[in-house]
């Protein structure tokens, strides 16, 4: 019964994805802490006062936090681009795959240069 909960550990990452969780989790702190140590006092020194932070909307009985909404959007929007360039610095897309240096004849079926107007194994034109 080990011998098969270890198998299924292993076959089906889940000793992978726990350790995603985990880095995942230290990521976002990192991330968090340099969007609020670093970025959002130079937002807060170009936008106007914290008041902002603090407005509602009363209609009625109901009253709406929309500076707290906004203060939230804004962070996420913050923390979302800073995510996404950390994430474009440490992973580098696979290089595009070259053009095959040969190609197949359509007659005669043998490969041929990618760039041949002709087949040289049985003559004909491409």
């Amino acid at each position: 019964m080990l011998r098969d909960f270890r198998a299924f550990l292993i076959k089906e990452n889940v000793l992978a994805l726990a350790i995603a969780v985990i880095i995942g989790a230290a990521l976002n702190k990192l991330v968090t802490a340099l969007v609020d140590d670093f970025i959002m006092p130079i937002v807060g020194a170009i936008s106007p006062g914290g008041e902002w932070q603090k407005v509602t909307w009363d209609v009625g009985a109901v009253q709406f936090k929309v500076g707290d909404f906004l203060s939230a959007l804004l962070n996420f929007l913050i923390i979302g681009f800073v995510a996404w360039r950390l994430t474009r610095l440490f992973i580098k897309p696979a290089p595009a795959a070259a053009a095959p240096a040969t190609k197949q004849c359509p007659f005669c079926r043998m490969n041929i240069d990618a760039a041949a107007s002709r087949c040289s194994h049985c003559t004909s034109q491409l």
